[in-house]
């Protein structure tokens, strides 16, 4: 693939993934977070988490489950930390550099939304039915590409919002090409399916783009090709569903759910280790008849 955004770098390292020991641990100071289900503790935006090392490493980051921070397990900045530390900050670290701090933790989570967007613009480019978007895919990528590497005060002024909404018009358009060939799919854009019981569906081609799917229970689901860009699968039970081929999906939202063994995964997301190493049994007949009972949002 062409483009702005090489898939690799020269030493086969991925721009889009995060690589901590090349940032300043960002996400641990810049994002803010409250004492929940998903943090043990409140933390202020700018402020460091007590458990940033000196090093900028995690100190309890093989015990983050453990200790009551789920919610760092499932955060990717898609290479949006070392992004702004080595390309808009040059390498200057927020430690030796205080009079800095402040803006470049204005820039990490604008930095941060435009890597998630070079993300699906760069899969996207990979569809083979979405071949006849590929000029205006390219010219989107190589677009917010040029936005990373600009300046910090050009980046902190970006309309992000506006941008994005751009952006998913075409990642939709893309994603109707490749869902055309899929009879029958069906739509829950933007639908409140918090706990709805869908164990057996099948929802090949399926829009679900923004759907809230909060422990639902999706064992053995079919997911093939359906469009799950910003689904919440928080604690949903992906058991034995088969989500090959899914659109836009991304680690984060495999490791925000529960799986296991038998659950099939694109080759190119990795099984979350905390995944149950057991295999469901197969849905029965009456689970594959079910239906979403919860309420769907116009």
């Amino acid at each position: 693939m062409t483009g702005g955004s090489d898939s690799t770098r020269s030493d086969g390292s991925d721009p889009l993934r995060a690589d901590c020991a090349r940032c300043f641990g960002l996400c641990c100071v810049a994002l803010p977070f409250a004492a929940s289900s998903d943090f043990a503790v409140d933390k202020p935006a700018g402020k460091p988490c007590a458990h940033l090392a000196s090093d900028f490493g995690c100190g309890i980051h093989t015990d983050l489950r453990e200790k009551g921070f789920t919610g760092c397990t499932v955060f990717d900045c898609f290479g949006a930390g070392q992004k702004v530390a080595q390309v808009t900050f040059g390498g200057r670290d927020w430690r030796e550099n205080p009079g800095a701090s402040r803006q470049m933790f204005d820039v990490f989570p604008v930095m941060r939304g435009l890597h998630e967007l070079l993300r699906y613009l760069t899969e996207a480019l990979t569809l083979p039915a979405a071949r006849p978007l590929y000029g205006e895919l390219r010219h989107s990528l190589d677009g917010v590409e040029r936005l990373t590497r600009g300046t910090a005060d050009s980046l902190t002024d970006l309309d992000v919002p506006t941008l994005r909404d751009e952006v998913s018009a075409l990642l939709l358009r893309a994603s109707e090409l490749v869902r055309a060939k899929i009879p029958g799919r069906r739509n829950h854009r933007g639908a409140d399916l918090i706990g709805a019981r869908l164990a057996g569906t099948d929802l090949r081609g399926a829009n679900l783009r923004g759907a809230r799917l909060v422990g639902a229970d999706l064992k053995g689901a079919d997911l093939r090709l359906a469009d799950v860009i910003g689904v919440d699968f928080r604690g949903a039970d992906l058991s034995g569903a088969d989500l090959r081929g899914c659109l836009f999906l991304t680690e984060p939202q495999l490791t925000a759910a529960r799986g296991d063994a038998a659950t099939r995964l694109p080759a190119s997301l990795t099984r979350p280790s905390h995944w149950s190493p057991d295999a469901t049994a197969a849905p029965t007949r009456s689970q594959k008849q079910r239906r979403p009972r919860a309420r769907r949002k116009p």
